[in-house]
C-alpha cells in the first residue's frame, strides 16, 4: 500500500487544461491552487504536500481512459485528503466528477473544501446559529458528485484564508487514517 501523506487538490478549469495557458491561470479555481504551492514554496513548514507531483504531468490531449483517469486515481491513491475549491466559476467536469467519485466514493478520502470568494469565517457560516450559510450550499449544486456523496466521509468548509487552510491540513480528523465522524464540519466564529 502506498504511503498516503498528500494533499490531492480538486479545482475546475476548462478543458482541454494547459498549464502554460494564460487562460488556466486566469481561472479563479486554478490560481487558489497555485496560491498554495506559492506558500509552500515560500514557507517549507506550511503542511502543503501536492499529490500532482506525485506521478508524471499529463499533457493537452492525453488519453482520457488510458492516462488521465489513471493518473487521477494514482494521485488519489497517495493522498490523506483532498482540497477541493469551489466558486461561482466551478463547472461540473469529467475530471472533477471523476476525482470527487473516486477519491470519496472509492477511497473515502476526507475533503477540506475552500471557498475562494469568500474570506471571513462569516461569509461561510451563520455565526448565530453555527449553520453552513444556504448561499454557500447553492454552491455544492455546481458539483452534484460533491453534494450526492459529501456525507459519506468528513468535510471542514473554509473560507479562502490562510491560517484556516493551515489549520485545516494540520488537523488529524480531515486525514484518512485518522478521520473523524461523517458530516460537514467548519470552524465556528
Amino acid at each position: 500500500m502506498a504511503y498516503r501523506n498528500g494533499n490531492y487538490t480538486a479545482f475546475y478549469v476548462s478543458e482541454p487544461f494547459s498549464e502554460s495557458n494564460l487562460g488556466a491561470s486566469a481561472t479563479k479555481d486554478f490560481s487558489s491552487y497555485n496560491m498554495l504551492r506559492a506558500w509552500k514554496g515560500a514557507d517549507s513548514s506550511f503542511p502543503f504536500n501536492d499529490s500532482h507531483n506525485k506521478n508524471y504531468n499529463v499533457r493537452d490531449g492525453s488519453d482520457w481512459e488510458k492516462t488521465l483517469k489513471p493518473r487521477l486515481h494514482d494521485r488519489l491513491s497517495q493522498s490523506k485528503n483532498i482540497i477541493l475549491f469551489l466558486s461561482s466559476v466551478t463547472k461540473n467536469s469529467k475530471a472533477l466528477r471523476e476525482e470527487i467519485n473516486y477519491g470519496i466514493g472509492t477511497k473515502g478520502l476526507p475533503v477540506i473544501v475552500v471557498y475562494p470568494e469568500y474570506k471571513d469565517k462569516s461569509d461561510i457560516i451563520d455565526c448565530k446559529t453555527n449553520t453552513i450559510k444556504d448561499e454557500i450550499k447553492s454552491l455544492w449544486d455546481k458539483l452534484p458528485a460533491f453534494r450526492d456523496s459529501m456525507a459519506e466521509v468528513p468535510t471542514i468548509h473554509l473560507p479562502y484564508k490562510k491560517d484556516l487552510i493551515k489549520s485545516a491540513l494540520n488537523d488529524t480528523d480531515f486525514m484518512i487514517n485518522s478521520k473523524c465522524k461523517a458530516g460537514a464540519y467548519f470552524y465556528k466564529c
